[in-house]
């Protein structure tokens, strides 16, 4: 076993999720994750915890299968929120053997099963908790590298300095917790702008994201004007989006286009009531993740992005008394500020073609 893998399991129980002796663990992952969840399984055994292997991440093989032979009226199933409502940990690992599994599976079922297994994602979120990335030879495809190419990326933005990084990132935090009003301006495409006073800006470092890496906040749903060009693809339930417009007044995405799957954008904006505002607003700034991989885990922290999320509100984010923008659904998607790109800050700017204001070579 490659030591990085056992260094990623500690990073995993002592960084993100404080393992404590006699927690209860759930450990979520594809088999071809194997060799870190037996590293995770002997972490938890140094620690006294309890872990139990599950493999509904399994790729969406088993989801597919699923849904494709369902008839659509889901219920909650409640022997999962047994078992959700019993752990003190969960730990999810992605890694694929076929990214693309879940592509002929219809978006409104999608969409059904997502409304109707929203509270399970509540539960879940509602403790320790932490999303990780296993270098498995489908993702590294998928980033058109080779398989110990995507290895040496994906470790060298994990197994990281995360006190340093929560310092650097700590800049950015204190510039939008004083922030009224953001401004994103890239290009001739994206112009948009978003209140976000009286809600906490929070500081990705490695915790419950793992690579972490950026500062992330909520806007004010209804006051998101203006146009944003996402220029990096994303993949969705198994599909490729690419080349999303979204016009929004007064909050809600009013006009919406894509280049390739534009029905799936169409199906996430029309989920539910929240689907088509934006739930969060996320600065990128993780320098080791320097390329796109098609792995939002990664790809909405590199340093030169900004990413901004339709539908739901993480509670941290939204400040007491302001409005929570809720959905069952939560799709990040991306803009390159590295050239010809600004982000201001109550008419002040921060970040200019991708570098910030506090950076040495600002």
């Amino acid at each position: 076993m490659d030591p990085r893998v056992r260094e990623h399991a500690e990073t995993v129980c002592d960084h993100s999720v404080d393992l404590q002796e006699g927690d209860n663990v759930v450990i979520d992952a594809h088999p071809v994750a194997e060799d870190l969840v037996t590293a995770l399984h002997e972490v938890a055994a140094d620690r006294g915890a309890h872990p139990l292997a599950v493999q509904s991440r399994a790729d969406g093989r088993f989801r597919r299968a699923f849904l494709r032979n369902h008839d659509g009226d889901f219920s909650l199933s409640e022997h999962v929120m047994a078992l959700y409502e019993e752990m003190d940990v969960y730990v999810a690992v992605r890694g694929s053997d076929n990214v693309t599994e879940t592509s002929d599976v219809d978006s409104e079922t999608q969409a059904a099963y997502n409304r109707a297994t929203q509270p399970l994602l509540d539960e879940r979120l509602s403790g320790r908790w932490c999303l990780t990335q296993y270098p498995a030879p489908a993702n590294a495809q998928l980033a058109r590298t080779s398989t110990e190419g995507y290895e040496n990326f994906v470790w060298d933005a994990i197994l990281r300095d995360w006190d340093a990084v929560r310092e650097f990132q700590s800049q950015m935090v204190a510039v939008l917790d004083d922030a009224s009003e953001v401004r994103i301006v890239s290009g001739a495409e994206t112009d948009v702008t978003m209140r976000v006073d009286g809600n906490p800006a929070l500081n990705d470092y490695g915790e419950k994201n793992l690579p972490g890496g950026e500062v992330f906040t909520a806007p004010h749903p209804d006051s998101v004007e203006g146009e944003v060009y996402f220029d990096k693809p994303l993949y969705h339930q198994g599909r490729e989006v690419t080349d999303v417009r979204l016009t929004f007044a007064d909050g809600e995405a009013v006009d919406h286009a894509a280049g390739k799957n534009e029905s799936v954008l169409t199906e996430v904006l029309e989920t539910d009531a929240g689907a088509s505002r934006l739930g969060e607003l996320g600065i990128g700034m993780n320098r080791a993740i320097d390329r796109f991989s098609y792995n939002m885990l990664f790809d909405e922290k590199m340093g030169d992005t900004v990413h901004m999320a339709v539908g739901r509100a993480y509670e941290e984010t939204v400040g007491e008394g302001n409005e929570h923008n809720d959905s069952a659904v939560h799709v990040d998607m991306i803009v390159d500020m590295s050239e010809d790109s600004r982000i201001e800050v109550d008419g002040e700017v921060v970040q200019e073609n991708g570098t910030f204001v506090f950076e040495d070579d600002a």
